[in-house]
C-alpha cells in the first residue's frame, strides 16, 4: 500500500514542482513573448512620434523665424535718417549706405530661406516620419492579431489541463483516505490518462504558438532594420535642410560682415569733409579768445560799465565777536553802488556781489590815516544783508593816499559833502528790532546783545546827507565861526559843533 501510494503523484508534489520550463503550467504570463514584441512596436511608434513632434517644432520655428525676420527687416526698411551725411557716390569703395543695402537684401534672403526650409521639412522629413508611424501602427495591429489568436488557444489548453490535474489530485487524495467505491470516470488511472491527453494537446498548441513567435521575431528583425533606415533617412534630410539653412544664414551674415569690413575707416569722414567743407570748422584758424570777442559785445565800452574806482581793501568784520580785517575786492560803479567781490576774476565764477551799498543813501566818514568808514544798508540778496540791515563798514586801504582816493570818489558819487560846516547830530538809540538783528548776526540772545558795549557808530556823530561823521572820537575838535544851517535862513545861526565833530 505504501509502495503504491508513493508511486502515485500527490496533488502537493504536482503543484510545487521544480520551477522552470518543465512545469506543466508555467507561472509566467502566457502572452509575455507576444506582449513584449507588441510593446517594442509601441516603443518604436512612440519614438517616431517624438521625431514627428520634433520636426514639427523645427518647422514652426522656421515659420516663426520668417515672421521675426520680417520684423527685423522693417527696422531698416526705411531710408537712413540724415542719410545725406553718408557717401552716396557710385564708386568702387563701399560705404555705410552700401552696407545697409546689403543688409536689407540679405535679411530678405533670410526670410525666404526660412520659408523654403519650413516648406521642405513639411513635404519631406515630416511626411516620411508620418508614413513610418502609420506603417508601425499597422504592423503592430497585424502582429497583435496573429499572435493573440495562438495565445488564446494556448491559454484555453492550459486551463483545460489545469482542471484535469486538479481533478486527478482530488480523487487520488480521496482514494487513499477511504475505501469508497469510485466510478470509472473518477478512477485515478483514467484521470491520469485524461491529463496526458490534454497535456499533449496543450503542448501541441504551445509549439504552434512558439513557431508563430519565432516567425514573428524573425520578421520583427527585418522590420526594425527598415524602421532604423527610415529614421536615418529622415535625420539626413533634416540635416540637409535645417543644416543647409543654417549655413546659408551664416553665409548671408558673413557677406554683411565682409561689406562692413571693406569700408575704409576714414572713407566716410573724408567724403563728408569734402562735401561740407563750407560748414565745417577750419582747424588751421586760431581759436576764439575773450580779448578778441569782448570789444564786439554791444555796450561793452559804455561809461556805465566802467568802474569809477576798484581795488582791494581790508574790511573789519561786522560781527562784534570777531577781530581783525579780511581782504576783499571792492568797486564803485557809475550806478553809485559800492560792491564787494571775493576776487576780481569774472571768468572763474559768476561775479555776484557779496555786499552792495547804495551810496546816495549811505554816510561816509572822513578818512583817518588809512581808515575810513561807510554806513549804509546792504542791498545784496544774501542772507547776511537780511540779518544785518543798516551797518557801519570800516575799511582800511593799503596807504593813506589810497584811502583818500577812495574817500574822494565815494564823496563825489554820494554828494555827501556840500558847502558849509558839518552839522553834528546826536546818535539815535537803537531800538529793540536793531538789537534783535544784531543778536541774530552774532548768535547772541537779546539780553546779551543789550549788555554789549556800544559800537563806534552808536557813540559817534552821524552826519546828515550833506555832512560827514567822525571816524575817531579822539580826533581834534575844530572851532568854527557861527554859520547858518541853511542858505535860505540868513538870520538863524547854526548850532556849534559838539565834541567829536569835524569841520568841512
Amino acid at each position: 500500500m505504501s509502495a503504491n501510494a508513493s508511486a502515485v503523484p500527490s496533488r502537493q508534489t504536482t503543484m510545487t514542482s521544480t520551477a522552470g520550463d518543465d512545469l506543466a503550467i508555467p507561472e509566467f504570463d502566457p502572452n509575455s513573448t507576444a506582449g513584449i514584441l507588441v510593446q517594442r512596436l509601441r516603443a518604436w511608434k512612440h519614438a517616431v512620434a517624438y521625431l514627428e513632434d520634433y520636426v514639427e517644432a523645427v518647422e514652426k520655428v522656421h515659420h516663426s523665424q520668417a515672421k521675426e525676420y520680417e520684423k527685423v527687416l522693417k527696422t531698416i526698411s526705411h531710408p537712413l535718417r540724415e542719410g545725406d551725411h553718408f557717401s552716396q557716390l557710385s564708386t568702387n569703395v563701399a560705404g555705410v549706405a552700401t552696407m545697409f543695402e546689403v543688409l536689407r537684401a540679405n535679411t530678405q534672403g533670410m526670410i525666404t530661406s526660412n520659408v523654403e526650409t519650413q516648406k521642405k521639412l513639411k513635404e519631406t522629413v515630416l511626411h516620411d516620419l508620418k508614413s513610418l508611424h502609420n506603417e508601425i501602427k499597422d504592423y503592430s495591429k497585424r502582429l497583435s492579431h496573429g499572435l493573440n489568436k495562438g495565445a488564446k488557444a494556448v491559454e484555453k489548453s492550459r486551463n483545460t489541463t489545469q482542471k484535469h490535474i486538479e481533478l486527478l489530485g482530488q480523487h487520488v487524495a480521496s482514494f487513499g483516505a477511504s475505501g469508497v467505491e469510485l466510478t470509472p470516470a473518477d478512477d485515478p488511472y483514467v484521470l491520469r490518462q485524461g491529463v496526458i491527453y490534454r497535456l499533449y494537446n496543450q503542448i501541441q498548441d504551445e509549439n504552434v504558438h512558439r513557431t508563430e513567435l519565432i516567425t514573428a521575431q524573425a520578421q520583427f528583425k527585418d522590420f526594425e532594420v527598415k524602421v532604423v533606415k527610415c529614421i536615418q533617412k529622415a535625420m539626413e534630410d533634416l540635416n540637409t535642410l535645417a543644416g543647409g539653412h543654417a549655413e546659408h544664414i551664416r553665409s548671408l551674415y558673413s557677406q554683411v560682415l565682409q561689406t562692413a569690413q571693406n569700408i575704409p575707416p576714414e572713407f566716410e569722414w573724408q567724403e563728408f569733409r569734402a562735401r561740407r567743407a563750407d560748414v565745417l570748422v577750419n582747424e588751421n584758424e586760431p581759436p576764439r579768445e575773450l580779448e578778441h570777442l569782448l570789444p564786439l559785445v554791444p555796450n561793452n565800452d559804455n561809461p556805465s560799465t566802467k568802474a569809477l574806482i576798484e581795488g582791494s581793501l581790508d574790511r573789519k568784520s561786522r560781527n562784534k565777536l570777531s577781530w581783525g580785517y579780511s581782504t576783499g575786492y571792492y568797486v564803485v560803479t557809475p550806478a553809485r553802488y559800492l560792491h564787494e567781490f571775493k576776487d576780481n576774476d569774472p571768468k572763474r565764477k559768476d561775479p555776484q556781489p557779496e555786499l552792495s551799498i547804495y551810496l546816495p543813501d549811505a554816510i561816509i566818514g572822513a578818512p583817518n590815516g588809512e581808515k575810513f568808514h561807510v554806513k549804509g544798508k546792504d542791498k545784496s540778496k544774501g542772507i547776511t544783508s537780511k540779518l544785518a540791515g543798516t551797518s557801519e563798514l570800516q575799511f582800511k586801504a593799503h596807504s593813506v593816499a589810497e584811502a583818500q582816493k577812495w574817500f574822494d570818489v565815494i564823496r563825489n558819487v554820494t554828494s555827501a559833502l556840500g558847502p558849509g560846516v558839518a552839522t553834528p547830530l546826536t546818535t539815535p538809540t537803537p531800538d529793540v528790532e536793531d538789537k534783535r538783528l544784531e543778536a541774530a548776526t552774532n548768535n547772541l540772545t537779546l539780553n546779551e546783545a543789550q549788555t554789549l558795549p556800544p559800537s563806534p557808530h552808536e557813540t559817534g556823530v552821524v552826519s546828515s546827507p550833506t555832512n560827514i561823521s567822525p571816524v575817531d572820537a579822539k580826533a581834534p575838535v575844530a572851532t568854527a565861526p557861527p554859520t547858518y544851517a541853511a542858505a535860505g535862513d540868513a538870520k538863524a545861526p547854526a548850532a556849534a559843533p559838539e565834541k567829536g565833530a569835524l569841520p568841512n
